[in-house]
């Protein structure tokens, strides 16, 4: 049975394996140094969905405020499930995680971006299955 909890520095093995999953391959050093400044941070938060002690998902989140509305906004920043086991629900279960977790620290607002391309499609026909609507644009530019 898949379990969800919060993670652990013992995961950082496992969780740079979940990055070449994400599409952003990354080496342990530098995982150690991401994960560092992200525990360093109040408002962020890592959660790791197990499977007999094997880490199979994780969903990484901020908590923020924004100048429009005095509401607590939940961004999901990162999601991301082992390809051997995609398909089984375990992103749907961490998501009613993060939306129970959220919740229960007084944000009911939750939302994500996601870039736009072929490789997106699988992601973005889950966000919808998962009630997420899609409201703007993502503008960037790199400096």
């Amino acid at each position: 049975m898949v379990e969800i909890r919060k993670y652990k520095p013992s995961d950082i093995v496992q969780l740079t394996e979940l990055m070449t999953d994400l599409g952003c391959p990354s080496s342990l050093e530098e995982m150690k140094v991401r994960m560092e400044r992200i525990e360093l941070n109040s408002n962020y938060f890592t959660f790791v969905a197990t499977l007999n002690d094997t880490v199979v998902g994780m969903i990484g989140i901020t908590l923020h405020h924004t100048y429009t509305n005095n509401n607590v906004k939940t961004q999901i920043t990162s999601l991301v499930t082992k390809k051997e086991f995609r398909g089984q629900g375990i992103a749907k279960k961490l998501v009613k995680y993060i939306e129970e977790w959220s919740h229960s620290k007084g944000s009911n607002f939750i939302y994500l971006l996601s870039g736009n391309s072929e490789k997106r499609i699988n992601a973005h026909a889950l966000y919808k299955y998962l009630g997420f609507e899609i409201t703007g644009y993502r503008f960037v530019k790199n400096l």
